[in-house]
């Protein structure tokens, strides 16, 4: 969607960036005095609920915080519930909230009762890839085959997509438009959803990232037609899939940060608390193991570099949402 780094990016835009504060958390300027909640803007089984828990789990495992740390998930409205709650928690810097481009994505096409700016953000700790996938029982070999069933197909083939008017239904919007073709999106409340959906053979394709299809994929019920970036993965479980370009959809790249955010109100100190400690979580062995299971790309983006990314996802966004007549802000 570009569910927020979804569109073609800027190679400064990518730049894997050292954090600024490598102080250990505990003895930061601040520290959690009651537990922290951290509240996923999505269904269980989804992208940003596997990071939030992956984080936790983490946290836990080295006591990266003193204290207990509980994951919710809040995935009405397309994640705008959570983002609501986030905005009605001003000031509190025990609500983290993970999330990815919805954040400022959703106010252009749905009046959700917040602004992007009501919540501080704090990192783009990975970047997810996108690929075209479709059941293994299916016909179509390869993408040239899928797009041609499609056309030539009595009624439009279903596409799944997590939410409506978000990453994945803006990503099919750019394949139906550079690829001559028509579908019909479904949307469902997660990516574990959209993978269930699939793998059941109910609809035709879903434009998942790996990791939200992995364990699909792992049981053979699915399979990736490309992957929506510039050059091939380089990952093992990757590395054989064309790009979607040399495949013949010529989308040269389509990416989604993954983002944590604080309410808004809360102080610069409580923000450098929690880099703090992604810091130390992407130091480990467990977040790499977790950045190659879901064949992400590391990145890490805050401060003045995230600003400008999220300025400039935003206005392309919007130029996205004008031509497709759902801007609504």
């Amino acid at each position: 969607m570009m569910s927020s780094v979804s569109r073609c990016l800027s190679v400064s835009m990518l730049l894997i960036l050292g954090l600024g504060c490598s102080t250990p958390s505990r003895d930061a300027d601040w520290a959690p005095s009651r537990p922290i909640e951290f509240v996923v803007a999505a269904g269980p089984g989804g992208g940003s609920d596997q990071l939030a828990r992956t984080v936790q789990s983490i946290i836990q495992k080295y006591e990266l915080i003193d204290g207990s740390v509980i994951v919710t998930n809040k995935g009405g409205g397309s994640g705008s519930e959570a983002f609501v709650y986030a905005k009605g928690s001003t000031g509190n810097p025990h609500k983290v909230v993970f999330a990815t481009n919805n954040v400022w994505l959703l106010p252009l096409g749905s009046a959700v009762g917040y602004a992007w700016s009501d919540l501080q953000p704090v990192a783009a700790v990975a970047f997810d890839e996108f690929m075209l996938w479709v059941n293994s029982t299916a016909p179509y070999r390869d993408v040239t085959t899928f797009l041609d069933a499609a056309r030539s197909a009595r009624k439009h083939l279903a596409i799944a997509g997590t939410a409506s008017k978000d990453t994945d239904q803006v990503l099919v919007r750019q394949i139906e438009k550079v690829g001559h073709v028509a579908f019909s999106y479904v949307p469902f409340r997660s990516g574990g959803e959209v993978a269930v959906q699939l793998a059941g053979g109910h609809v035709a394709a879903n434009v998942n990232n790996p990791q939200e299809n992995m364990g699909q994929w792992r049981a053979g019920t699915i399979r990736p037609l490309c992957v929506f970036s510039p050059a091939r993965l380089d990952h093992a479980n990757a590395a054989d899939i064309p790009t979607c370009k040399e495949a013949g959809l010529p989308i040269e790249r389509y990416q989604m940060p993954r983002t944590v955010w604080l309410p808004r109100g809360v102080t610069d100190e409580q923000v450098a608390f929690y880099r703090s400690v992604l810091a130390k979580v992407r130091d480990t062995e467990e977040w790499k193991a977790w950045l190659r299971r879901g064949s992400q790309t590391d990145a890490f983006l805050s401060g003045t570099e995230l600003a400008d990314y999220i300025a400039a996802d935003e206005r392309w966004l919007r130029g996205q949402f004008a031509e497709d007549g759902w801007l609504v802000n």
